[in-house]
């Protein structure tokens, strides 16, 4: 019950932060907002401010899972009473550009605000792609590798952080020889590392035997506002290799976590301490960000690529055709959605 609270509160307030950005930016442009919502579904309460300019209705909603934000001539213009200058499709293609990037912009703060908070209580952890431990009598050790050696390359790839070395560790192919590039007291060496076969549990896979971590921790605020621009450079950084290796074909569709795989995902960090769960607040709202920022239809970078394209063409799109491709979209993703969810599903099994 509790890593359900948890997963209702950390989904709700990432998409919350995300439909404020929209809300916020709106406001400035003089847009018109029908409704803000807390949640989604049915209506538990709603009321508009006393203030005769401000014409949105503030809602809550029974679904605690996030919000929204329905701003006028955003899909089909068919409401007479809003004065067409107040209408999204009405305002300045860099005034619809802002409206629309800041729902992920907002995201990115969330993510900002947060690594600093970490940094600040808990310290900021060091970001060195260093091993804090290389097992005796496994490949990696048997190698040369050993523990203190700051990882610079894998498989060819630069590392510059110690998540650039977690995530090119996790897409090696551990059926094949991993060859890792460090250095060790100034020196630069390259190592070829031949995984083994191990079976734990029943359940086999490939090791090399290192582990990798941080070894110190620093305080202070110019500490925690390194680590914060550091730390968001390199969840950026995996979320473009992430996104190339699903259209490269290194990372399969099936390995990708839905709403039932980040449940799981809570529970263990919940488990782990709360600086853990802000961290993972973090990440998933940098997910968000830049997944609504792809150019495709449905997300919010699919409306920045229509506005391109109005700026290329000279005119707007047809109103209709983007609605219909949008459409489109949203059917293709829920159907994304759903068979990842099965995929989750069954690997509970």
């Amino acid at each position: 019950m509790i890593t359900l609270i948890y997963f209702i509160l950390i989904l709700g307030v990432i998409v919350l932060v995300h439909e404020f950005g929209h809300f916020l930016f709106a406001k400035i442009f003089k847009v018109y907002v029908y409704e803000f919502s807390i949640g989604m579904g049915p209506k538990l309460f709603s009321k508009k401010r006393k203030n005769k300019k401000d014409e949105t209705e503030y809602s809550i909603r029974a679904l605690p899972i996030g919000g929204f934000c329905s701003l006028a001539g955003e899909e089909v213009d068919n409401d007479d009473k809003v004065p067409k200058d107040r209408k999204l499709y009405a305002k300045k293609a860099w005034q619809r550009f802002l409206i629309m990037f800041f729902g992920a912009g907002f995201n990115f703060i969330l993510a900002l605000v947060l690594l600093f908070m970490i940094a600040v209580i808990w310290g900021a952890p060091d970001t060195k792609a260093r091993l804090v431990d290389v097992t005796e009598n496994l490949p990696a050790y048997e190698a040369g590798l050993r523990a203190g050696d700051v990882v610079t390359r894998v498989n060819g790839k630069k590392v510059s952080t110690l998540d650039d070395l977690t995530i090119y560790m996790q897409l090696a192919d551990k059926t094949k020889d991993v060859v890792i590039e460090a250095v060790r007291d100034g020196v630069k060496n390259e190592y070829t590392i031949t995984p083994v076969e191990q079976e734990v549990d029943g359940v086999k896979s490939y090791v090399i035997g290192v582990t990798m971590g941080s070894t110190k921790v620093e305080r202070g605020v110019l500490a925690s506002i390194r680590y914060m621009f550091v730390k968001m450079g390199s969840l950026f950084k995996q979320m473009f290799i992430t996104i190339k290796g699903l259209f490269t074909g290194g990372i399969g569709v099936n390995q990708l976590s839905g709403p039932v795989g980040i449940f799981s995902i809570v529970g263990e960090q919940r488990k782990t301490g709360f600086e853990n769960v802000l961290y993972l607040i973090a990440l998933l709202s940098v997910n968000v960000g830049v997944i609504n920022l792809l150019p495709l239809p449905a997300f919010d970078g699919g409306r920045i690529l229509f506005l391109l394209i109005e700026k290329l063409k000279g005119s707007p799109v047809d109103a209709k055709w983007e609605n219909i491709i949008h459409s489109i979209g949203f059917i293709l993703l829920m159907i994304l959605m759903l068979y990842i969810t099965l995929n989750d599903i069954f690997r509970l099994f």
